[in-house]
């Protein structure tokens, strides 16, 4: 039995920016969750492990909530602007949520704050994997979400490899700042693509996109 193993690694524009935004954005907060615990526990007056959990919850289950609704929205509304502005505002309010990071000192300054963080996420993940689904290469599509999950797992593990040498060297603040940056870049990496997501259309262009039809450009 002959086994074929393709080893084309070609990706559409719209899936290679849009993968880099992602590892861009998971990198500045990779940097951030193997040691937003201890400083929690040693930056925060009043913090206990209890704190630690609560944080977390409040994070991820605001989070879940929100991203149905959002997600919903997104479905009802055709076309690809509402989806591109809500990505676009996810990630700046996720740069926001990491410099907040930098002037907490209470617990309820901790909650609030993961309540953007939530939110950011919240309109993030249904705005970017919407877009990304819709421009998948065709016949590719295993690989195209294979390649995000493994831009996902370079960043996050180099990210854990190096966040404490960071924090230790430089304090916390230095891995909130970049994970701000970081989220800034994402950002920017897709605003600064022009008409990679939102180009001029014709009418008659405009008509036949409208139901989010998938343009896959091979480069």
């Amino acid at each position: 039995m002959n086994i074929k193993i393709n080893m084309n690694f070609k990706v559409g524009k719209v899936v290679k920016f849009f993968v880099l935004s992602d590892l861009a954005l998971l990198a500045g907060w990779g940097l951030v969750e193997p040691v937003v615990s201890i400083f929690i526990i040693e930056k925060i007056q009043g913090a206990t492990l209890t704190t630690v959990g609560i944080s977390a919850a409040a994070y991820w289950l605001l989070r879940s909530i929100l991203q149905l609704p959002i997600a919903n929205f997104l479905d009802r509304n055709k076309g690809e602007n509402d989806d591109f502005r809500v990505l676009i505002s996810g990630l700046l309010i996720a740069a926001l949520s990491a410099f907040i990071f930098t002037i907490i000192e209470k617990p309820w300054q901790l909650y609030l704050n993961q309540i953007v963080h939530a939110f950011a996420f919240a309109l993030y993940v249904p705005a970017w994997s919407g877009i990304f689904s819709r421009h998948l290469d065709k016949d590719r599509m295993a690989f195209d979400w294979s390649l995000d999950s493994t831009a996902i797992g370079l960043a996050m593990g180099v990210s854990g490899l190096v966040s404490g040498v960071i924090a230790s060297w430089f304090g916390f603040n230095a891995i909130f700042i970049l994970a701000a940056i970081f989220s800034m870049i994402a950002a920017l990496i897709l605003i600064m693509a022009p008409g990679l997501i939102l180009p001029k259309k014709t009418s008659e262009e405009q008509q036949i996109l409208k139901d989010h039809s998938s343009i896959n450009i091979q480069v």
